[in-house]
């Protein structure tokens, strides 16, 4: 948006401005509530009538009659996995083998790469996720054209190339010289263009040599502001593997931290397994985990220790791991979250609608250090929103109506929501999806 238009936004808005894991009463609520929005950020928040009266040419959007939240945030999840979802019945290293690596050699086609990045875009749109940190193709050339539809659907993206060269099908593999080379290739063709950022991406240590995780290391050196991401301590055999590859490790974590890939702007996804001294190095990096709820279930990789990463003072965040999971929901993976810790009895955390929309949406945004840009309301944030409202004559329509609390109707919605409830999404203030009146799904 760049008119100058300032629209008004009335609405029932919930946000979470800070973690409700370390501060009390953070979730904010305005039931008749309203955000002022010009060129794509929020001028104010606060009761309708208020705004209202300070800004009274301003065109009021309605949107009375469902909830609006800050845009969901998947801090992990696969670009080139769309298309094998639900390959349920195996562990992870069988699941790669059988249904996941065969999938992502067919995407050295920048045809079928396109067709699957637009597939994989509108999925997350239409769940109402506005930035994702994604794992990417091991193709430059389907990088190239997924960051060419990313920017054509308007998404806050951070992606790379995916590099390994060992224990993968010899497609996928490559050597430490191309992989830096097309990794800058890639980060100066879109890190810091539109709404991307680049991400380096070695698949995990399991099938990065020594020689890949130091040319991962250099372009973090060399390149400003680009992240890293990858996999640890999902499954036992996978960290066992990894411990016989690098037979100097400490852990699972030490190679990372070797080739100097451990920082504020790294996030790791999953850590079932972690022990106490890679929580302690992850607190002193201050490196984010994605935590998978519905993957770890999924492929029987084990329940998340949230309360040792909290207490840790490690950093946590939601991902969806499309397609280890279960889809694009981040409602979901909330919901499969609470779950988890609630398996987990006393060694579990304490989850309620707070903690879940925190860990869907801030605790994202802090995770990729983008906390100043989105991930609550806040006065000179960015306008990226779901717009929640269920269809009539649905189970969550009928819990809302008679949700005798807003905090009530946050938990129903994370319990029944499914993409299906997202009525309309936003990202700069730009409208990236809408649902069409029949429910059949509309990009704009």
């Amino acid at each position: 948006m760049t008119t100058g238009q300032v629209t008004l936004y009335r609405a029932t808005f919930m946000h979470t401005p800070a973690s409700p894991f370390t501060a009390p009463d953070t979730l904010q609520i305005q039931e008749d509530g309203a955000l002022l929005v010009e060129d794509g950020r929020i001028l104010a928040g606060g009761p309708y009538a208020q705004v209202r009266a300070a800004q009274p040419r301003a065109e009021v959007v309605d949107l009375r009659g469902g909830v609006l939240l800050p845009g969901f945030i998947d801090t992990h999840v696969h670009y080139p996995q769309v298309r094998v979802l639900g390959g349920l019945g195996m562990q992870l290293l069988e699941w790669l083998d059988r249904n996941t690596l065969p999938e992502e050699a067919r995407l050295s086609d920048p045809v079928y790469a396109r067709a699957v990045a637009r597939e994989f875009l509108s999925a997350l749109a239409s769940n109402g996720t506005t930035t994702a940190l994604v794992f990417g193709s091991h193709y430059a050339s389907a990088m190239d054209v997924f960051f060419e539809e990313a920017a054509r659907t308007g998404l806050r993206v951070m992606a790379g190339q995916v590099v390994a060269d060992r224990l993968l099908r010899p497609e996928l593999h490559t050597t430490p010289e191309r992989a830096y080379a097309e990794g800058k290739a890639l980060i100066e063709r879109w890190h810091g263009v539109g709404r991307a950022l680049y991400a380096v991406t070695p698949r995990f240590a399991l099938s990065a040599s020594e020689g890949i995780l130091d040319a991962c290391g250099a372009l973090m050196r060399e390149c400003e502001g680009v992240r890293f991401t990858s996999h640890i301590n999902e499954n036992p055999r996978e960290i066992e593997t990894v411990l016989q590859l690098f037979p100097g490790a400490r852990d699972y974590l030490d190679p990372y931290e070797r080739a100097g890939l451990v920082t504020r702007r790294s996030v790791l996804a999953h850590n079932v397994h972690p022990t106490g001294r890679e929580l302690a190095a992850l607190a002193d990096y201050r490196c984010s985990v994605a935590h998978c709820p519905c993957s770890n279930a999924a492929l029987g990789s084990g329940l998340f220790p949230l309360r040792r990463h909290l207490q840790a003072g490690v950093h946590v965040s939601l991902g969806t791991d499309v397609g280890g999971g279960t889809g694009f929901s981040m409602l979901k993976e909330g919901l499969q979250a609470y779950f988890m810790q609630q398996l987990l009895g006393s060694a579990g955390a304490v989850l309620g609608p707070a903690e879940l929309l925190y860990l869907a949406t801030r605790a994202g945004a802090e995770a990729l250090d983008l906390q100043d840009l989105t991930g609550d309301f806040g006065v000179g944030k960015a306008f990226d929103a779901v717009y929640l409202r269920p269809l009539e004559g649905t189970t969550l329509a009928t819990v809302l109506r008679h949700a005798d609390s807003s905090a009530r109707v946050l938990a129903a919605l994370f319990t029944l929501g499914t993409g299906q409830d997202v009525a309309q999404v936003w990202v700069g203030g730009d409208s990236v999806y809408r649902r069409a009146s029949s429910a059949q799904e509309v990009r704009l």
